[in-house]
């Protein structure tokens, strides 16, 4: 593993997102001297928090899997999950809602949930979901320490006695395809692969190895912590700072100092300068390049970018019996709705929706009496598609994505609501996120483990990146786990 050459006691980290934070509580843990300069007035970067008339909104990811990174994170410092976040797991982890009226609650304790599955899909539908549980399993075992929690400097580290056994399992076929081999129903096709496009790819193109996203969803567990999602980076920032973390809020850099091959400090936007003996960027990590580096690699401006997401912040009055804290509701169509999004740069005609109403599992969210809904439809990022994002074309998408709520069981919907915000790919983009997605470089084989933008600069020595933007990838224990290994990069060590 390559590291970080020459000293590395004052340590420098730019935006105290999931990752930065991980990786601050980790060098903090190693003795290095650490200061955090974030932007923004709290901390979370993508994992913020939007307070509007007493509803308190995550404005970034909605499901929380695999604490235990969290605990890990923690545990550098002597610290422990329990102590500083409150987690409820989430039963059922989805309830999923399909065109013909049905629903399939997805529960994370493979027993119950093979009853459910034979309830809605027959008992040969739950054999197929028993050996599906079984089979990404494996692919998590094989992958986890080999190619996901482990720096990667070069396609060779890839050749370890697990690459040969994840061949043989059928991990580099394609994902939709390998599902089909363990379900018949429609319905449990889709819920065991919409998942990939999480990764930034369509089930049909993803490689199988993904479907190790389902089982982290579907089968190792869901969590919820009071507060919402954003208590999680509140608890590693106040982890951090308990141990001497040097956290400045409200503090944007505007580039990375470098003399001679390194990088000597930062400059504030206010004309500060910051020694350093090393930095880590924790801004999306193109822009980071752009905004804040000499020089971008060519490589960077090939990267094909995930689609991105319109989601809707509603504050309301309605409540619906039927649902769960979330929900995926599956339109009739498939494969042509990632094709439009994906390759046509369109909108999904008949889209499927997350939509998660966390004030069932924590009432603190919002007024005596009222609900949060967090309502997200798949959409094209700005490299791929020319949309007008204005606001009256916005506002307009909004009503259409009300309307189809309306349509598939939440009456009056429209009428409910008493206050809304939307997010668009425009606003992904003002926010720093490349191409207007908040999901970072798509999956695809080219941006895979060390083909993924790597997390060490190329010729800085000492400037690290962490993030969804490099290894191992986007989600929330990819982030945190991207934490440790710039961590690692710095001190040498493997925790």
């Amino acid at each position: 593993m390559r590291t970080v050459s020459g000293r590395t006691d004052r340590v420098i980290i730019v935006g105290a997102g999931l990752g930065g934070l991980a990786c601050a509580l980790h060098l903090a843990g190693a003795g290095r001297e650490v200061t955090v300069l974030e932007r923004e007035p709290t901390p979370g970067g993508r994992a913020g928090r939007l307070t509007l008339s007493g509803y308190e909104f995550d404005t970034g990811p909605t499901v929380l899997t695999m604490p235990e990174l969290i605990d890990e994170a923690l545990a550098a410092v002597g610290e422990n999950l329990s102590r500083w976040l409150d987690l409820t797991p989430i039963d059922p982890a989805y309830r999923a809602h399909f065109h013909d009226g049905s629903t399939l609650d997805v529960i994370t304790e493979t027993t119950r949930m093979a009853g459910e599955v034979s309830r809605v899909c027959g008992p040969r539908e739950a054999d197929g979901y028993l050996r599906f549980v079984d089979y990404t399993r494996r692919l998590w075992q094989l992958q986890r320490n080999d190619f996901i929690d482990r720096n990667l400097d070069a396609p060779r580290d890839l050749l370890t006695a697990n690459l040969v056994r994840l061949i043989a399992a059928g991990g580099f076929r394609r994902l939709q395809g390998k599902v089909n081999q363990f379900f018949r129903d429609p319905r449990t096709r889709r819920i065991f692969s919409f998942q990939s496009l999480y990764a930034g790819v369509a089930p049909h193109d993803a490689l199988a190895l993904y479907s190790v996203i389902s089982y982290l969803d579907a089968v190792s567990g869901v969590y919820f912590p009071r507060g919402g999602i954003h208590a999680v980076p509140r608890a590693l920032a106040g982890a951090a700072e308990k141990v001497g973390v040097h956290l400045r809020y409200s503090t944007t850099v505007a580039s990375v100092e470098t003399r001679a091959g390194r990088a000597v400090g930062v400059i504030t936007e206010g004309g500060e300068r910051i020694p350093a003996d090393a930095v880590i960027l924790n801004p999306d990590l193109p822009v980071a390049y752009r905004d804040l580096l000499p020089g971008t690699p060519r490589r960077l401006a090939r990267l094909r970018h995930s689609p991105s997401a319109v989601v809707l912040h509603i504050g309301s009055s309605a409540r619906y019996e039927k649902i769960a804290h979330h929900n995926i509701h599956f339109g009739r169509a498939w494969r042509s709705t990632f094709d439009e999004v994906i390759r046509q740069g369109r909108l999904m005609s008949d889209p499927s929706l997350l939509v998660t109403n966390p004030t069932r599992s924590d009432r603190t969210l919002a007024p005596p009496d009222r609900e949060i809904y967090y309502v997200l439809a798949p959409a094209p990022n700005l490299v791929s598609s020319p949309l007008d994002w204005s606001e009256r074309a916005t506002r307009e998408y909004a009503g259409e994505l009300v309307a189809t709520l309306e349509a598939r069981g939440y009456y009056d919907f429209g009428a409910g609501i008493e206050l809304s915000r939307v997010v668009t790919p425009a606003d992904w983009a003002a926010a720093g996120m490349a191409a207007g997605t908040p999901f970072a470089a798509a999956h695809t084989l080219r941006q895979t483990g060390p083909f993924r933008p790597a997390n060490l600069h190329p010729t800085l020595s000492n400037v690290v990146f962490v993030g969804s933007g490099t290894q191992p990838g986007v989600g929330v224990p990819m982030v945190l786990i991207s934490g440790k290994l710039a961590a690692q990069r710095i001190t040498g060590t493997i925790s």
